[in-house]
């Protein structure tokens, strides 16, 4: 079974249901062993990336992480155009259950074509790579009006054979309540579905708007890889 019919295999109701309940979701393995390593090593050859950004220099944390140029490589691209379709349809759920008039085309490429047209041209897939004493603050991944409401982070390193600690973590701020955290554990391949800025909630007196943010906790040893898989382009 190729990436495309792993990824289309999935049981997208549950996924669904998890993402709208708890604003994330975990897929399962999708990438192989090979294709993380395949992925994980090609940090070092600059000319796949657009930019690089050291996280220390702009209050984000500690680490470092690289976003890809056009054209994307393929194994990124079959990810994009093949989660985009089904997440699509539960992000139009969400703008529609938030009263908003935004839906989301059918697939990626027409999506893009939007994103271009408000003047966000730059690919936002990045690969990130943390070592020890490294982390990621509570953050959105915001560039533009264009916002798609859903993306995917691939672990690519392998949990205490690699590193340890480097948790994934979630925030989501409720309306006259305290944050609520959830630490994410995810295996080497999989990727965890979550909510970039705002989810639904369906709460006693209707539905009401939820913020998210997500981050990396420290790492304590070793060096972590992870893909990022977004959505929306930017400016």
């Amino acid at each position: 079974m190729n990436l495309a019919e792993k990824i289309a295999s999935l049981d997208w109701e549950q996924l669904s249901r998890q993402l709208t309940e708890r604003g994330y979701a975990l897929t399962g393995p999708l990438l192989t062993q090979a294709e993380c390593i395949e992925l994980a090593s090609g940090y070092d050859q600059p000319p796949q990336f657009r930019s690089k950004v050291v996280m220390s220099r702009h209050g984000f944390g500690r680490g470092e992480y690289q976003y890809y140029a056009y054209p994307l490589p393929s194994l990124i691209q079959t990810l994009r155009e093949s989660l985009y379709p089904p997440l699509a349809q539960i992000a139009s759920r969400w703008t529609e259950a938030l009263g908003s008039p935004d839906r989301f085309p059918p697939d990626h490429e027409s999506y893009r074509r939007l994103c271009h047209d408000a003047g966000q041209t730059k690919p936002t897939p990045l690969l990130l790579q943390y070592q020890a004493g490294d982390y990621n603050c509570l953050h959105q991944d915001l560039y533009g009006d264009q916002v798609f409401p859903i993306q995917a982070a691939f672990l690519l390193s392998r949990p205490v054979e690699d590193f340890t600690g480097g948790e994934f973590v979630l925030t989501e701020q409720r309306p006259r309540m305290q944050s609520r955290v959830s630490v994410v554990p995810l295996n080497q391949g999989e990727a965890v579905l979550f909510a970039v800025n705002h989810r639904p909630q369906q709460g006693t007196r209707g539905v009401y708007r939820v913020a998210m943010r997500h981050g990396v906790s420290v790492l304590h040893s070793g060096r972590r890889f992870t893909l990022g898989v977004i959505f929306h382009d930017a400016l």
